[in-house]
């Protein structure tokens, strides 16, 4: 249940699938977001209108000419201006990719031929049967399966969810929440097809293969099975996009007869359920970035009376699990990095100490099992597995993993008594694996690791981990991946966060191989604003102390070079979201250091966005920006880096920026009013492009190549950039 704490969707008993999506592509070039077959190509960038708006607040007025770009209209963008200036844009990135298309296509090829087409998923037991999923070769998306437990590898899996047939003839697709009843019969299961993040649920009867006239709209949550496999707990949406309330839909009735179970007043807070150890207890969370608030309920009485198991006091989180009577709770209440506590259903408020908070462990899960629980967390920034008894919880086994820099966890363990744990590593040498850990016997046994058809020889590659200085004195951990042929002094691509209290682990990808395979070193740079080092370095890059994440950033890539890991402009950037804003900073304060840079969906806007309470996350993001409508301070402080206000006249490195026209977390019109705002201030004439996505949202385009084939537009964007676009590989 503790995943609630960093506001998962789903946390119901739920099929083991990764979040995935799956739109219908016959060839990698279906791929590209728009084309011009019927429209002449362009030769010049289009060049945005400026239109006269400006605002006022706390004494201060922001002229804003491209306010327009923002429909007013929306969700619904139907202004014909906005469109026909997305569509100009997507021309012109086509026009300037088109020359690259083979580069890409060979790119893509590559990619490609490191991925297992034909793969699944190892089974896990989940009640009575095993469950697992399979791409087909070619396939865009997965297929689930189950068998009895105890049957025959002969023995017929049956198809319980088809994703091929759900994302037939749609231009987008994504599988949300996935969730089996107890007893094995139902499958209720979301679904979104068009990027908005607004899912529907239908419920199917795995006994028939039919499905049932219930039909759960506007849902952007879990689904959590109640009731003895009765009825569905569910979070609806709001029209912007919040999920205030836990309703109560008891299978086979209307849906307008759902009921509320809990409505949150705080239209910061947002709403999750899931089931407790045992699932005898529905656990109902509320909570905003800094601030949580539980309560639970009878799984089997939903209805029945709730336990609040402690008011909600600003900045004070915690999460809770039952087992035999007793709660357990892990909460920040007197320590930054946690600590675990335990107390009774009749006084669940009276904490006592299970695990006290550590300044060098930072505890950031557990899961409780029959015989024993598991404690996660990080130390010194690298992941901690370790198993504990309930007669002895300070006594903790770690379990040993392999190599020195490394990302590891639990991954699905849905029954309560397991004496093995499923566990999943990778590193950035080392490709995902998956693990069983017997408990009694404290052995790792390697179930599958991924399999890269094309070759991958690991004995070739080095990865390292080092500590750069940053402007104010502290040391920001970086990690690296590079070839052990690599010349010094080349090409590196550098890739972080920074927000939100989200780590980036030192994984693996197969993708990036393409990069470092030509000479770059890849570096994560585990900025402030993650919780890479615990949870100050998290607070230390947020709200008045936000700056220290780009100025770590900078710094970090100043220092790579300084060291001789590369050279000014020889270091290209990109980042995502929170992350594009990081990446919209950096150019503003250090554009030299750059030689290509890459945005995605980047939250560049943030003055703008947290004065607009309607828009659909604004109230929720207060506690991570701060809030410029009813603070002075904080609005002089956003504004002060707000990517797109403090564009200037100076020369910016050549970018690429994307954008998703259903995006609810990042607004289309924040990217493409940065890119209009930037054509018209900088003083070069390095290549800038946007690339707007007109049937997607925050994530890009659905299924597993449609995302291939953008990651590598993205690596030709970045290798025509630095002068590495081959001949002999399509250029």
């Amino acid at each position: 249940m503790t995943c609630l704490r960093i506001a998962s969707l789903t946390c119901a008993a739920a099929i083991a699938i990764a979040p995935l999506g799956a739109a219908l592509a016959q060839t990698s070039k279906d791929n590209q977001s728009v084309t011009t077959a019927d429209a002449a190509i362009p030769t010049s960038p289009p060049i945005a209108e400026k239109r006269e708006h400006s605002y006022s607040h706390h004494g201060i007025t922001i002229a804003d000419p491209y306010d327009w770009l923002y429909d007013k209209s929306y969700p619904t963008v139907d202004d014909e201006d906005v469109l026909d200036y997305l569509k100009a844009e997507n021309a012109w990135f086509e026009a300037n990719m088109a020359p690259r298309e083979a580069f890409t296509e060979a790119l893509f090829k590559e990619m490609r031929a490191r991925i297992k087409e034909d793969d699944s998923t190892v089974p896990q037991r989940e009640g009575d049967y095993l469950y697992w999923s399979e791409f087909e070769e070619g396939a865009q998306y997965r297929k689930h399966y189950r068998k009895p437990v105890g049957a025959g590898e002969d023995a017929e899996p049956q198809l319980i969810l088809d994703e091929t047939a759900l994302a037939q003839g749609l231009e987008y697709f994504r599988l949300g929440a996935a969730s089996v009843s107890r007893n094995g019969r139902y499958l209720a299961y979301s679904t979104d097809t068009n990027g908005s993040e607004r899912f529907t649920a239908r419920i199917k009867d795995l006994e028939t293969g039919e499905l049932l006239p219930d039909e759960i709209p506007n849902l952007r949550s879990g689904l959590t099975w109640v009731a003895n496999d009765t009825a569905l707990v569910y979070g609806p949406s709001t029209e912007n996009w919040r999920t205030l309330e836990a309703r109560l839909h008891v299978v086979g009735t209307p849906v307008e007869d759902d009921v509320t179970l809990y409505r949150e007043q705080d239209e910061s807070f947002g709403v999750d359920t899931g089931l407790s150890a045992q699932e005898d207890w529905l656990i109902i969370e509320s909570g905003d970035n800094e601030t949580r608030e539980v309560r639970f309920v009878s799984a089997a009485d939903p209805t029945g009376e709730q336990v609040l198991v402690r008011p909600r006091k600003k900045g004070v989180e915690y999460a809770i699990d039952i087992r035999d009577g007793e709660v357990f709770v892990l909460t920040n209440d007197d320590h930054l990095n946690f600590r675990l506590a335990k107390a009774t259903l009749e006084a669940p408020g009276d904490w006592e100490t299970v695990i006290a908070g550590s300044n060098e462990f930072y505890l950031t899960d557990f899961q409780l099992f029959r015989d024993f629980f598991v404690t996660e967390g990080r130390l010194n920034g690298l992941d901690q597995v370790e198993i504990r008894t309930y007669d002895a919880p300070t006594k903790a086994t770690p379990i040993a993993f392999p190599e020195a820099s490394y990302s590891a966890g639990l991954s699905n363990n849905p029954e309560y008594d397991q004496s093995k744990l499923r566990l999943a590593y990778e590193s950035m040498i080392t490709p995902d694996s998956v693990y069983d850990y017997d408990v009694a016997g404290a052995a790792l046994e390697l179930l599958k690791q991924q399999e890269i058809p094309s070759g991958y020889d690991a004995s070739l590659y080095t990865t390292e981990r080092i500590e750069i200085e940053a402007r104010d004195g502290t040391m920001v951990p970086v990690s690296i991946l590079m070839r052990k042929d690599r010349p010094a002094g080349g090409p590196l691509h550098l890739y972080a966060y920074g927000a939100y209290g989200y780590a980036i682990p030192p994984g693996f990808t197969t993708s990036r191989l393409s990069l470092v395979d030509r000479g770059f070193a890849y570096a994560i740079a585990h900025i402030r604003g993650g919780d890479d080092l615990g949870r100050r370095w998290y607070l230390q890059g947020k709200l008045y102390e936000r700056t220290n994440t780009f100025n770590d950033f900078v710094d970090v890539g100043r220092g790579l070079i300084a060291r001789g890991y590369t050279a000014e402009g020889k270091v290209t950037a990109s980042g995502g979201s929170a992350g594009g804003e990081l990446m919209g900073a950096i150019v503003n304060q250090d554009p030299a250091q750059y030689g290509a840079v890459v945005a995605h969906v980047p939250f560049v806007d943030v003055l703008n966005t947290m004065l607009n309470a309607e828009l659909p996350l604004t109230p929720g993001e207060w506690q991570e920006w701060g809030n410029p409508i009813e603070d002075k301070q904080a609005f002089a402080y956003i504004l002060s880096y707000s990517p797109y206000d403090q564009v200037k006249a100076q020369d910016y490195p050549p970018m690429l920026v994307t954008a998703g026209l259903n995006d609810p977390r990042v607004t289309y019109w924040e990217p493409a009013k940065w890119v209009a705002r930037l054509r018209d201030t900088k003083t070069d004439d390095n290549v800038l492009l946007l690339k707007t996505n007109m049937g997607a949202g925050h994530g890009g385009k659905s299924g597993r190549w449609n995302s291939l084939y953008e990651t590598a537009e993205e690596f030709a964007f970045i290798l025509w950039q630095m002068g590495m676009a081959k001949e002999s590989e399509g250029e």
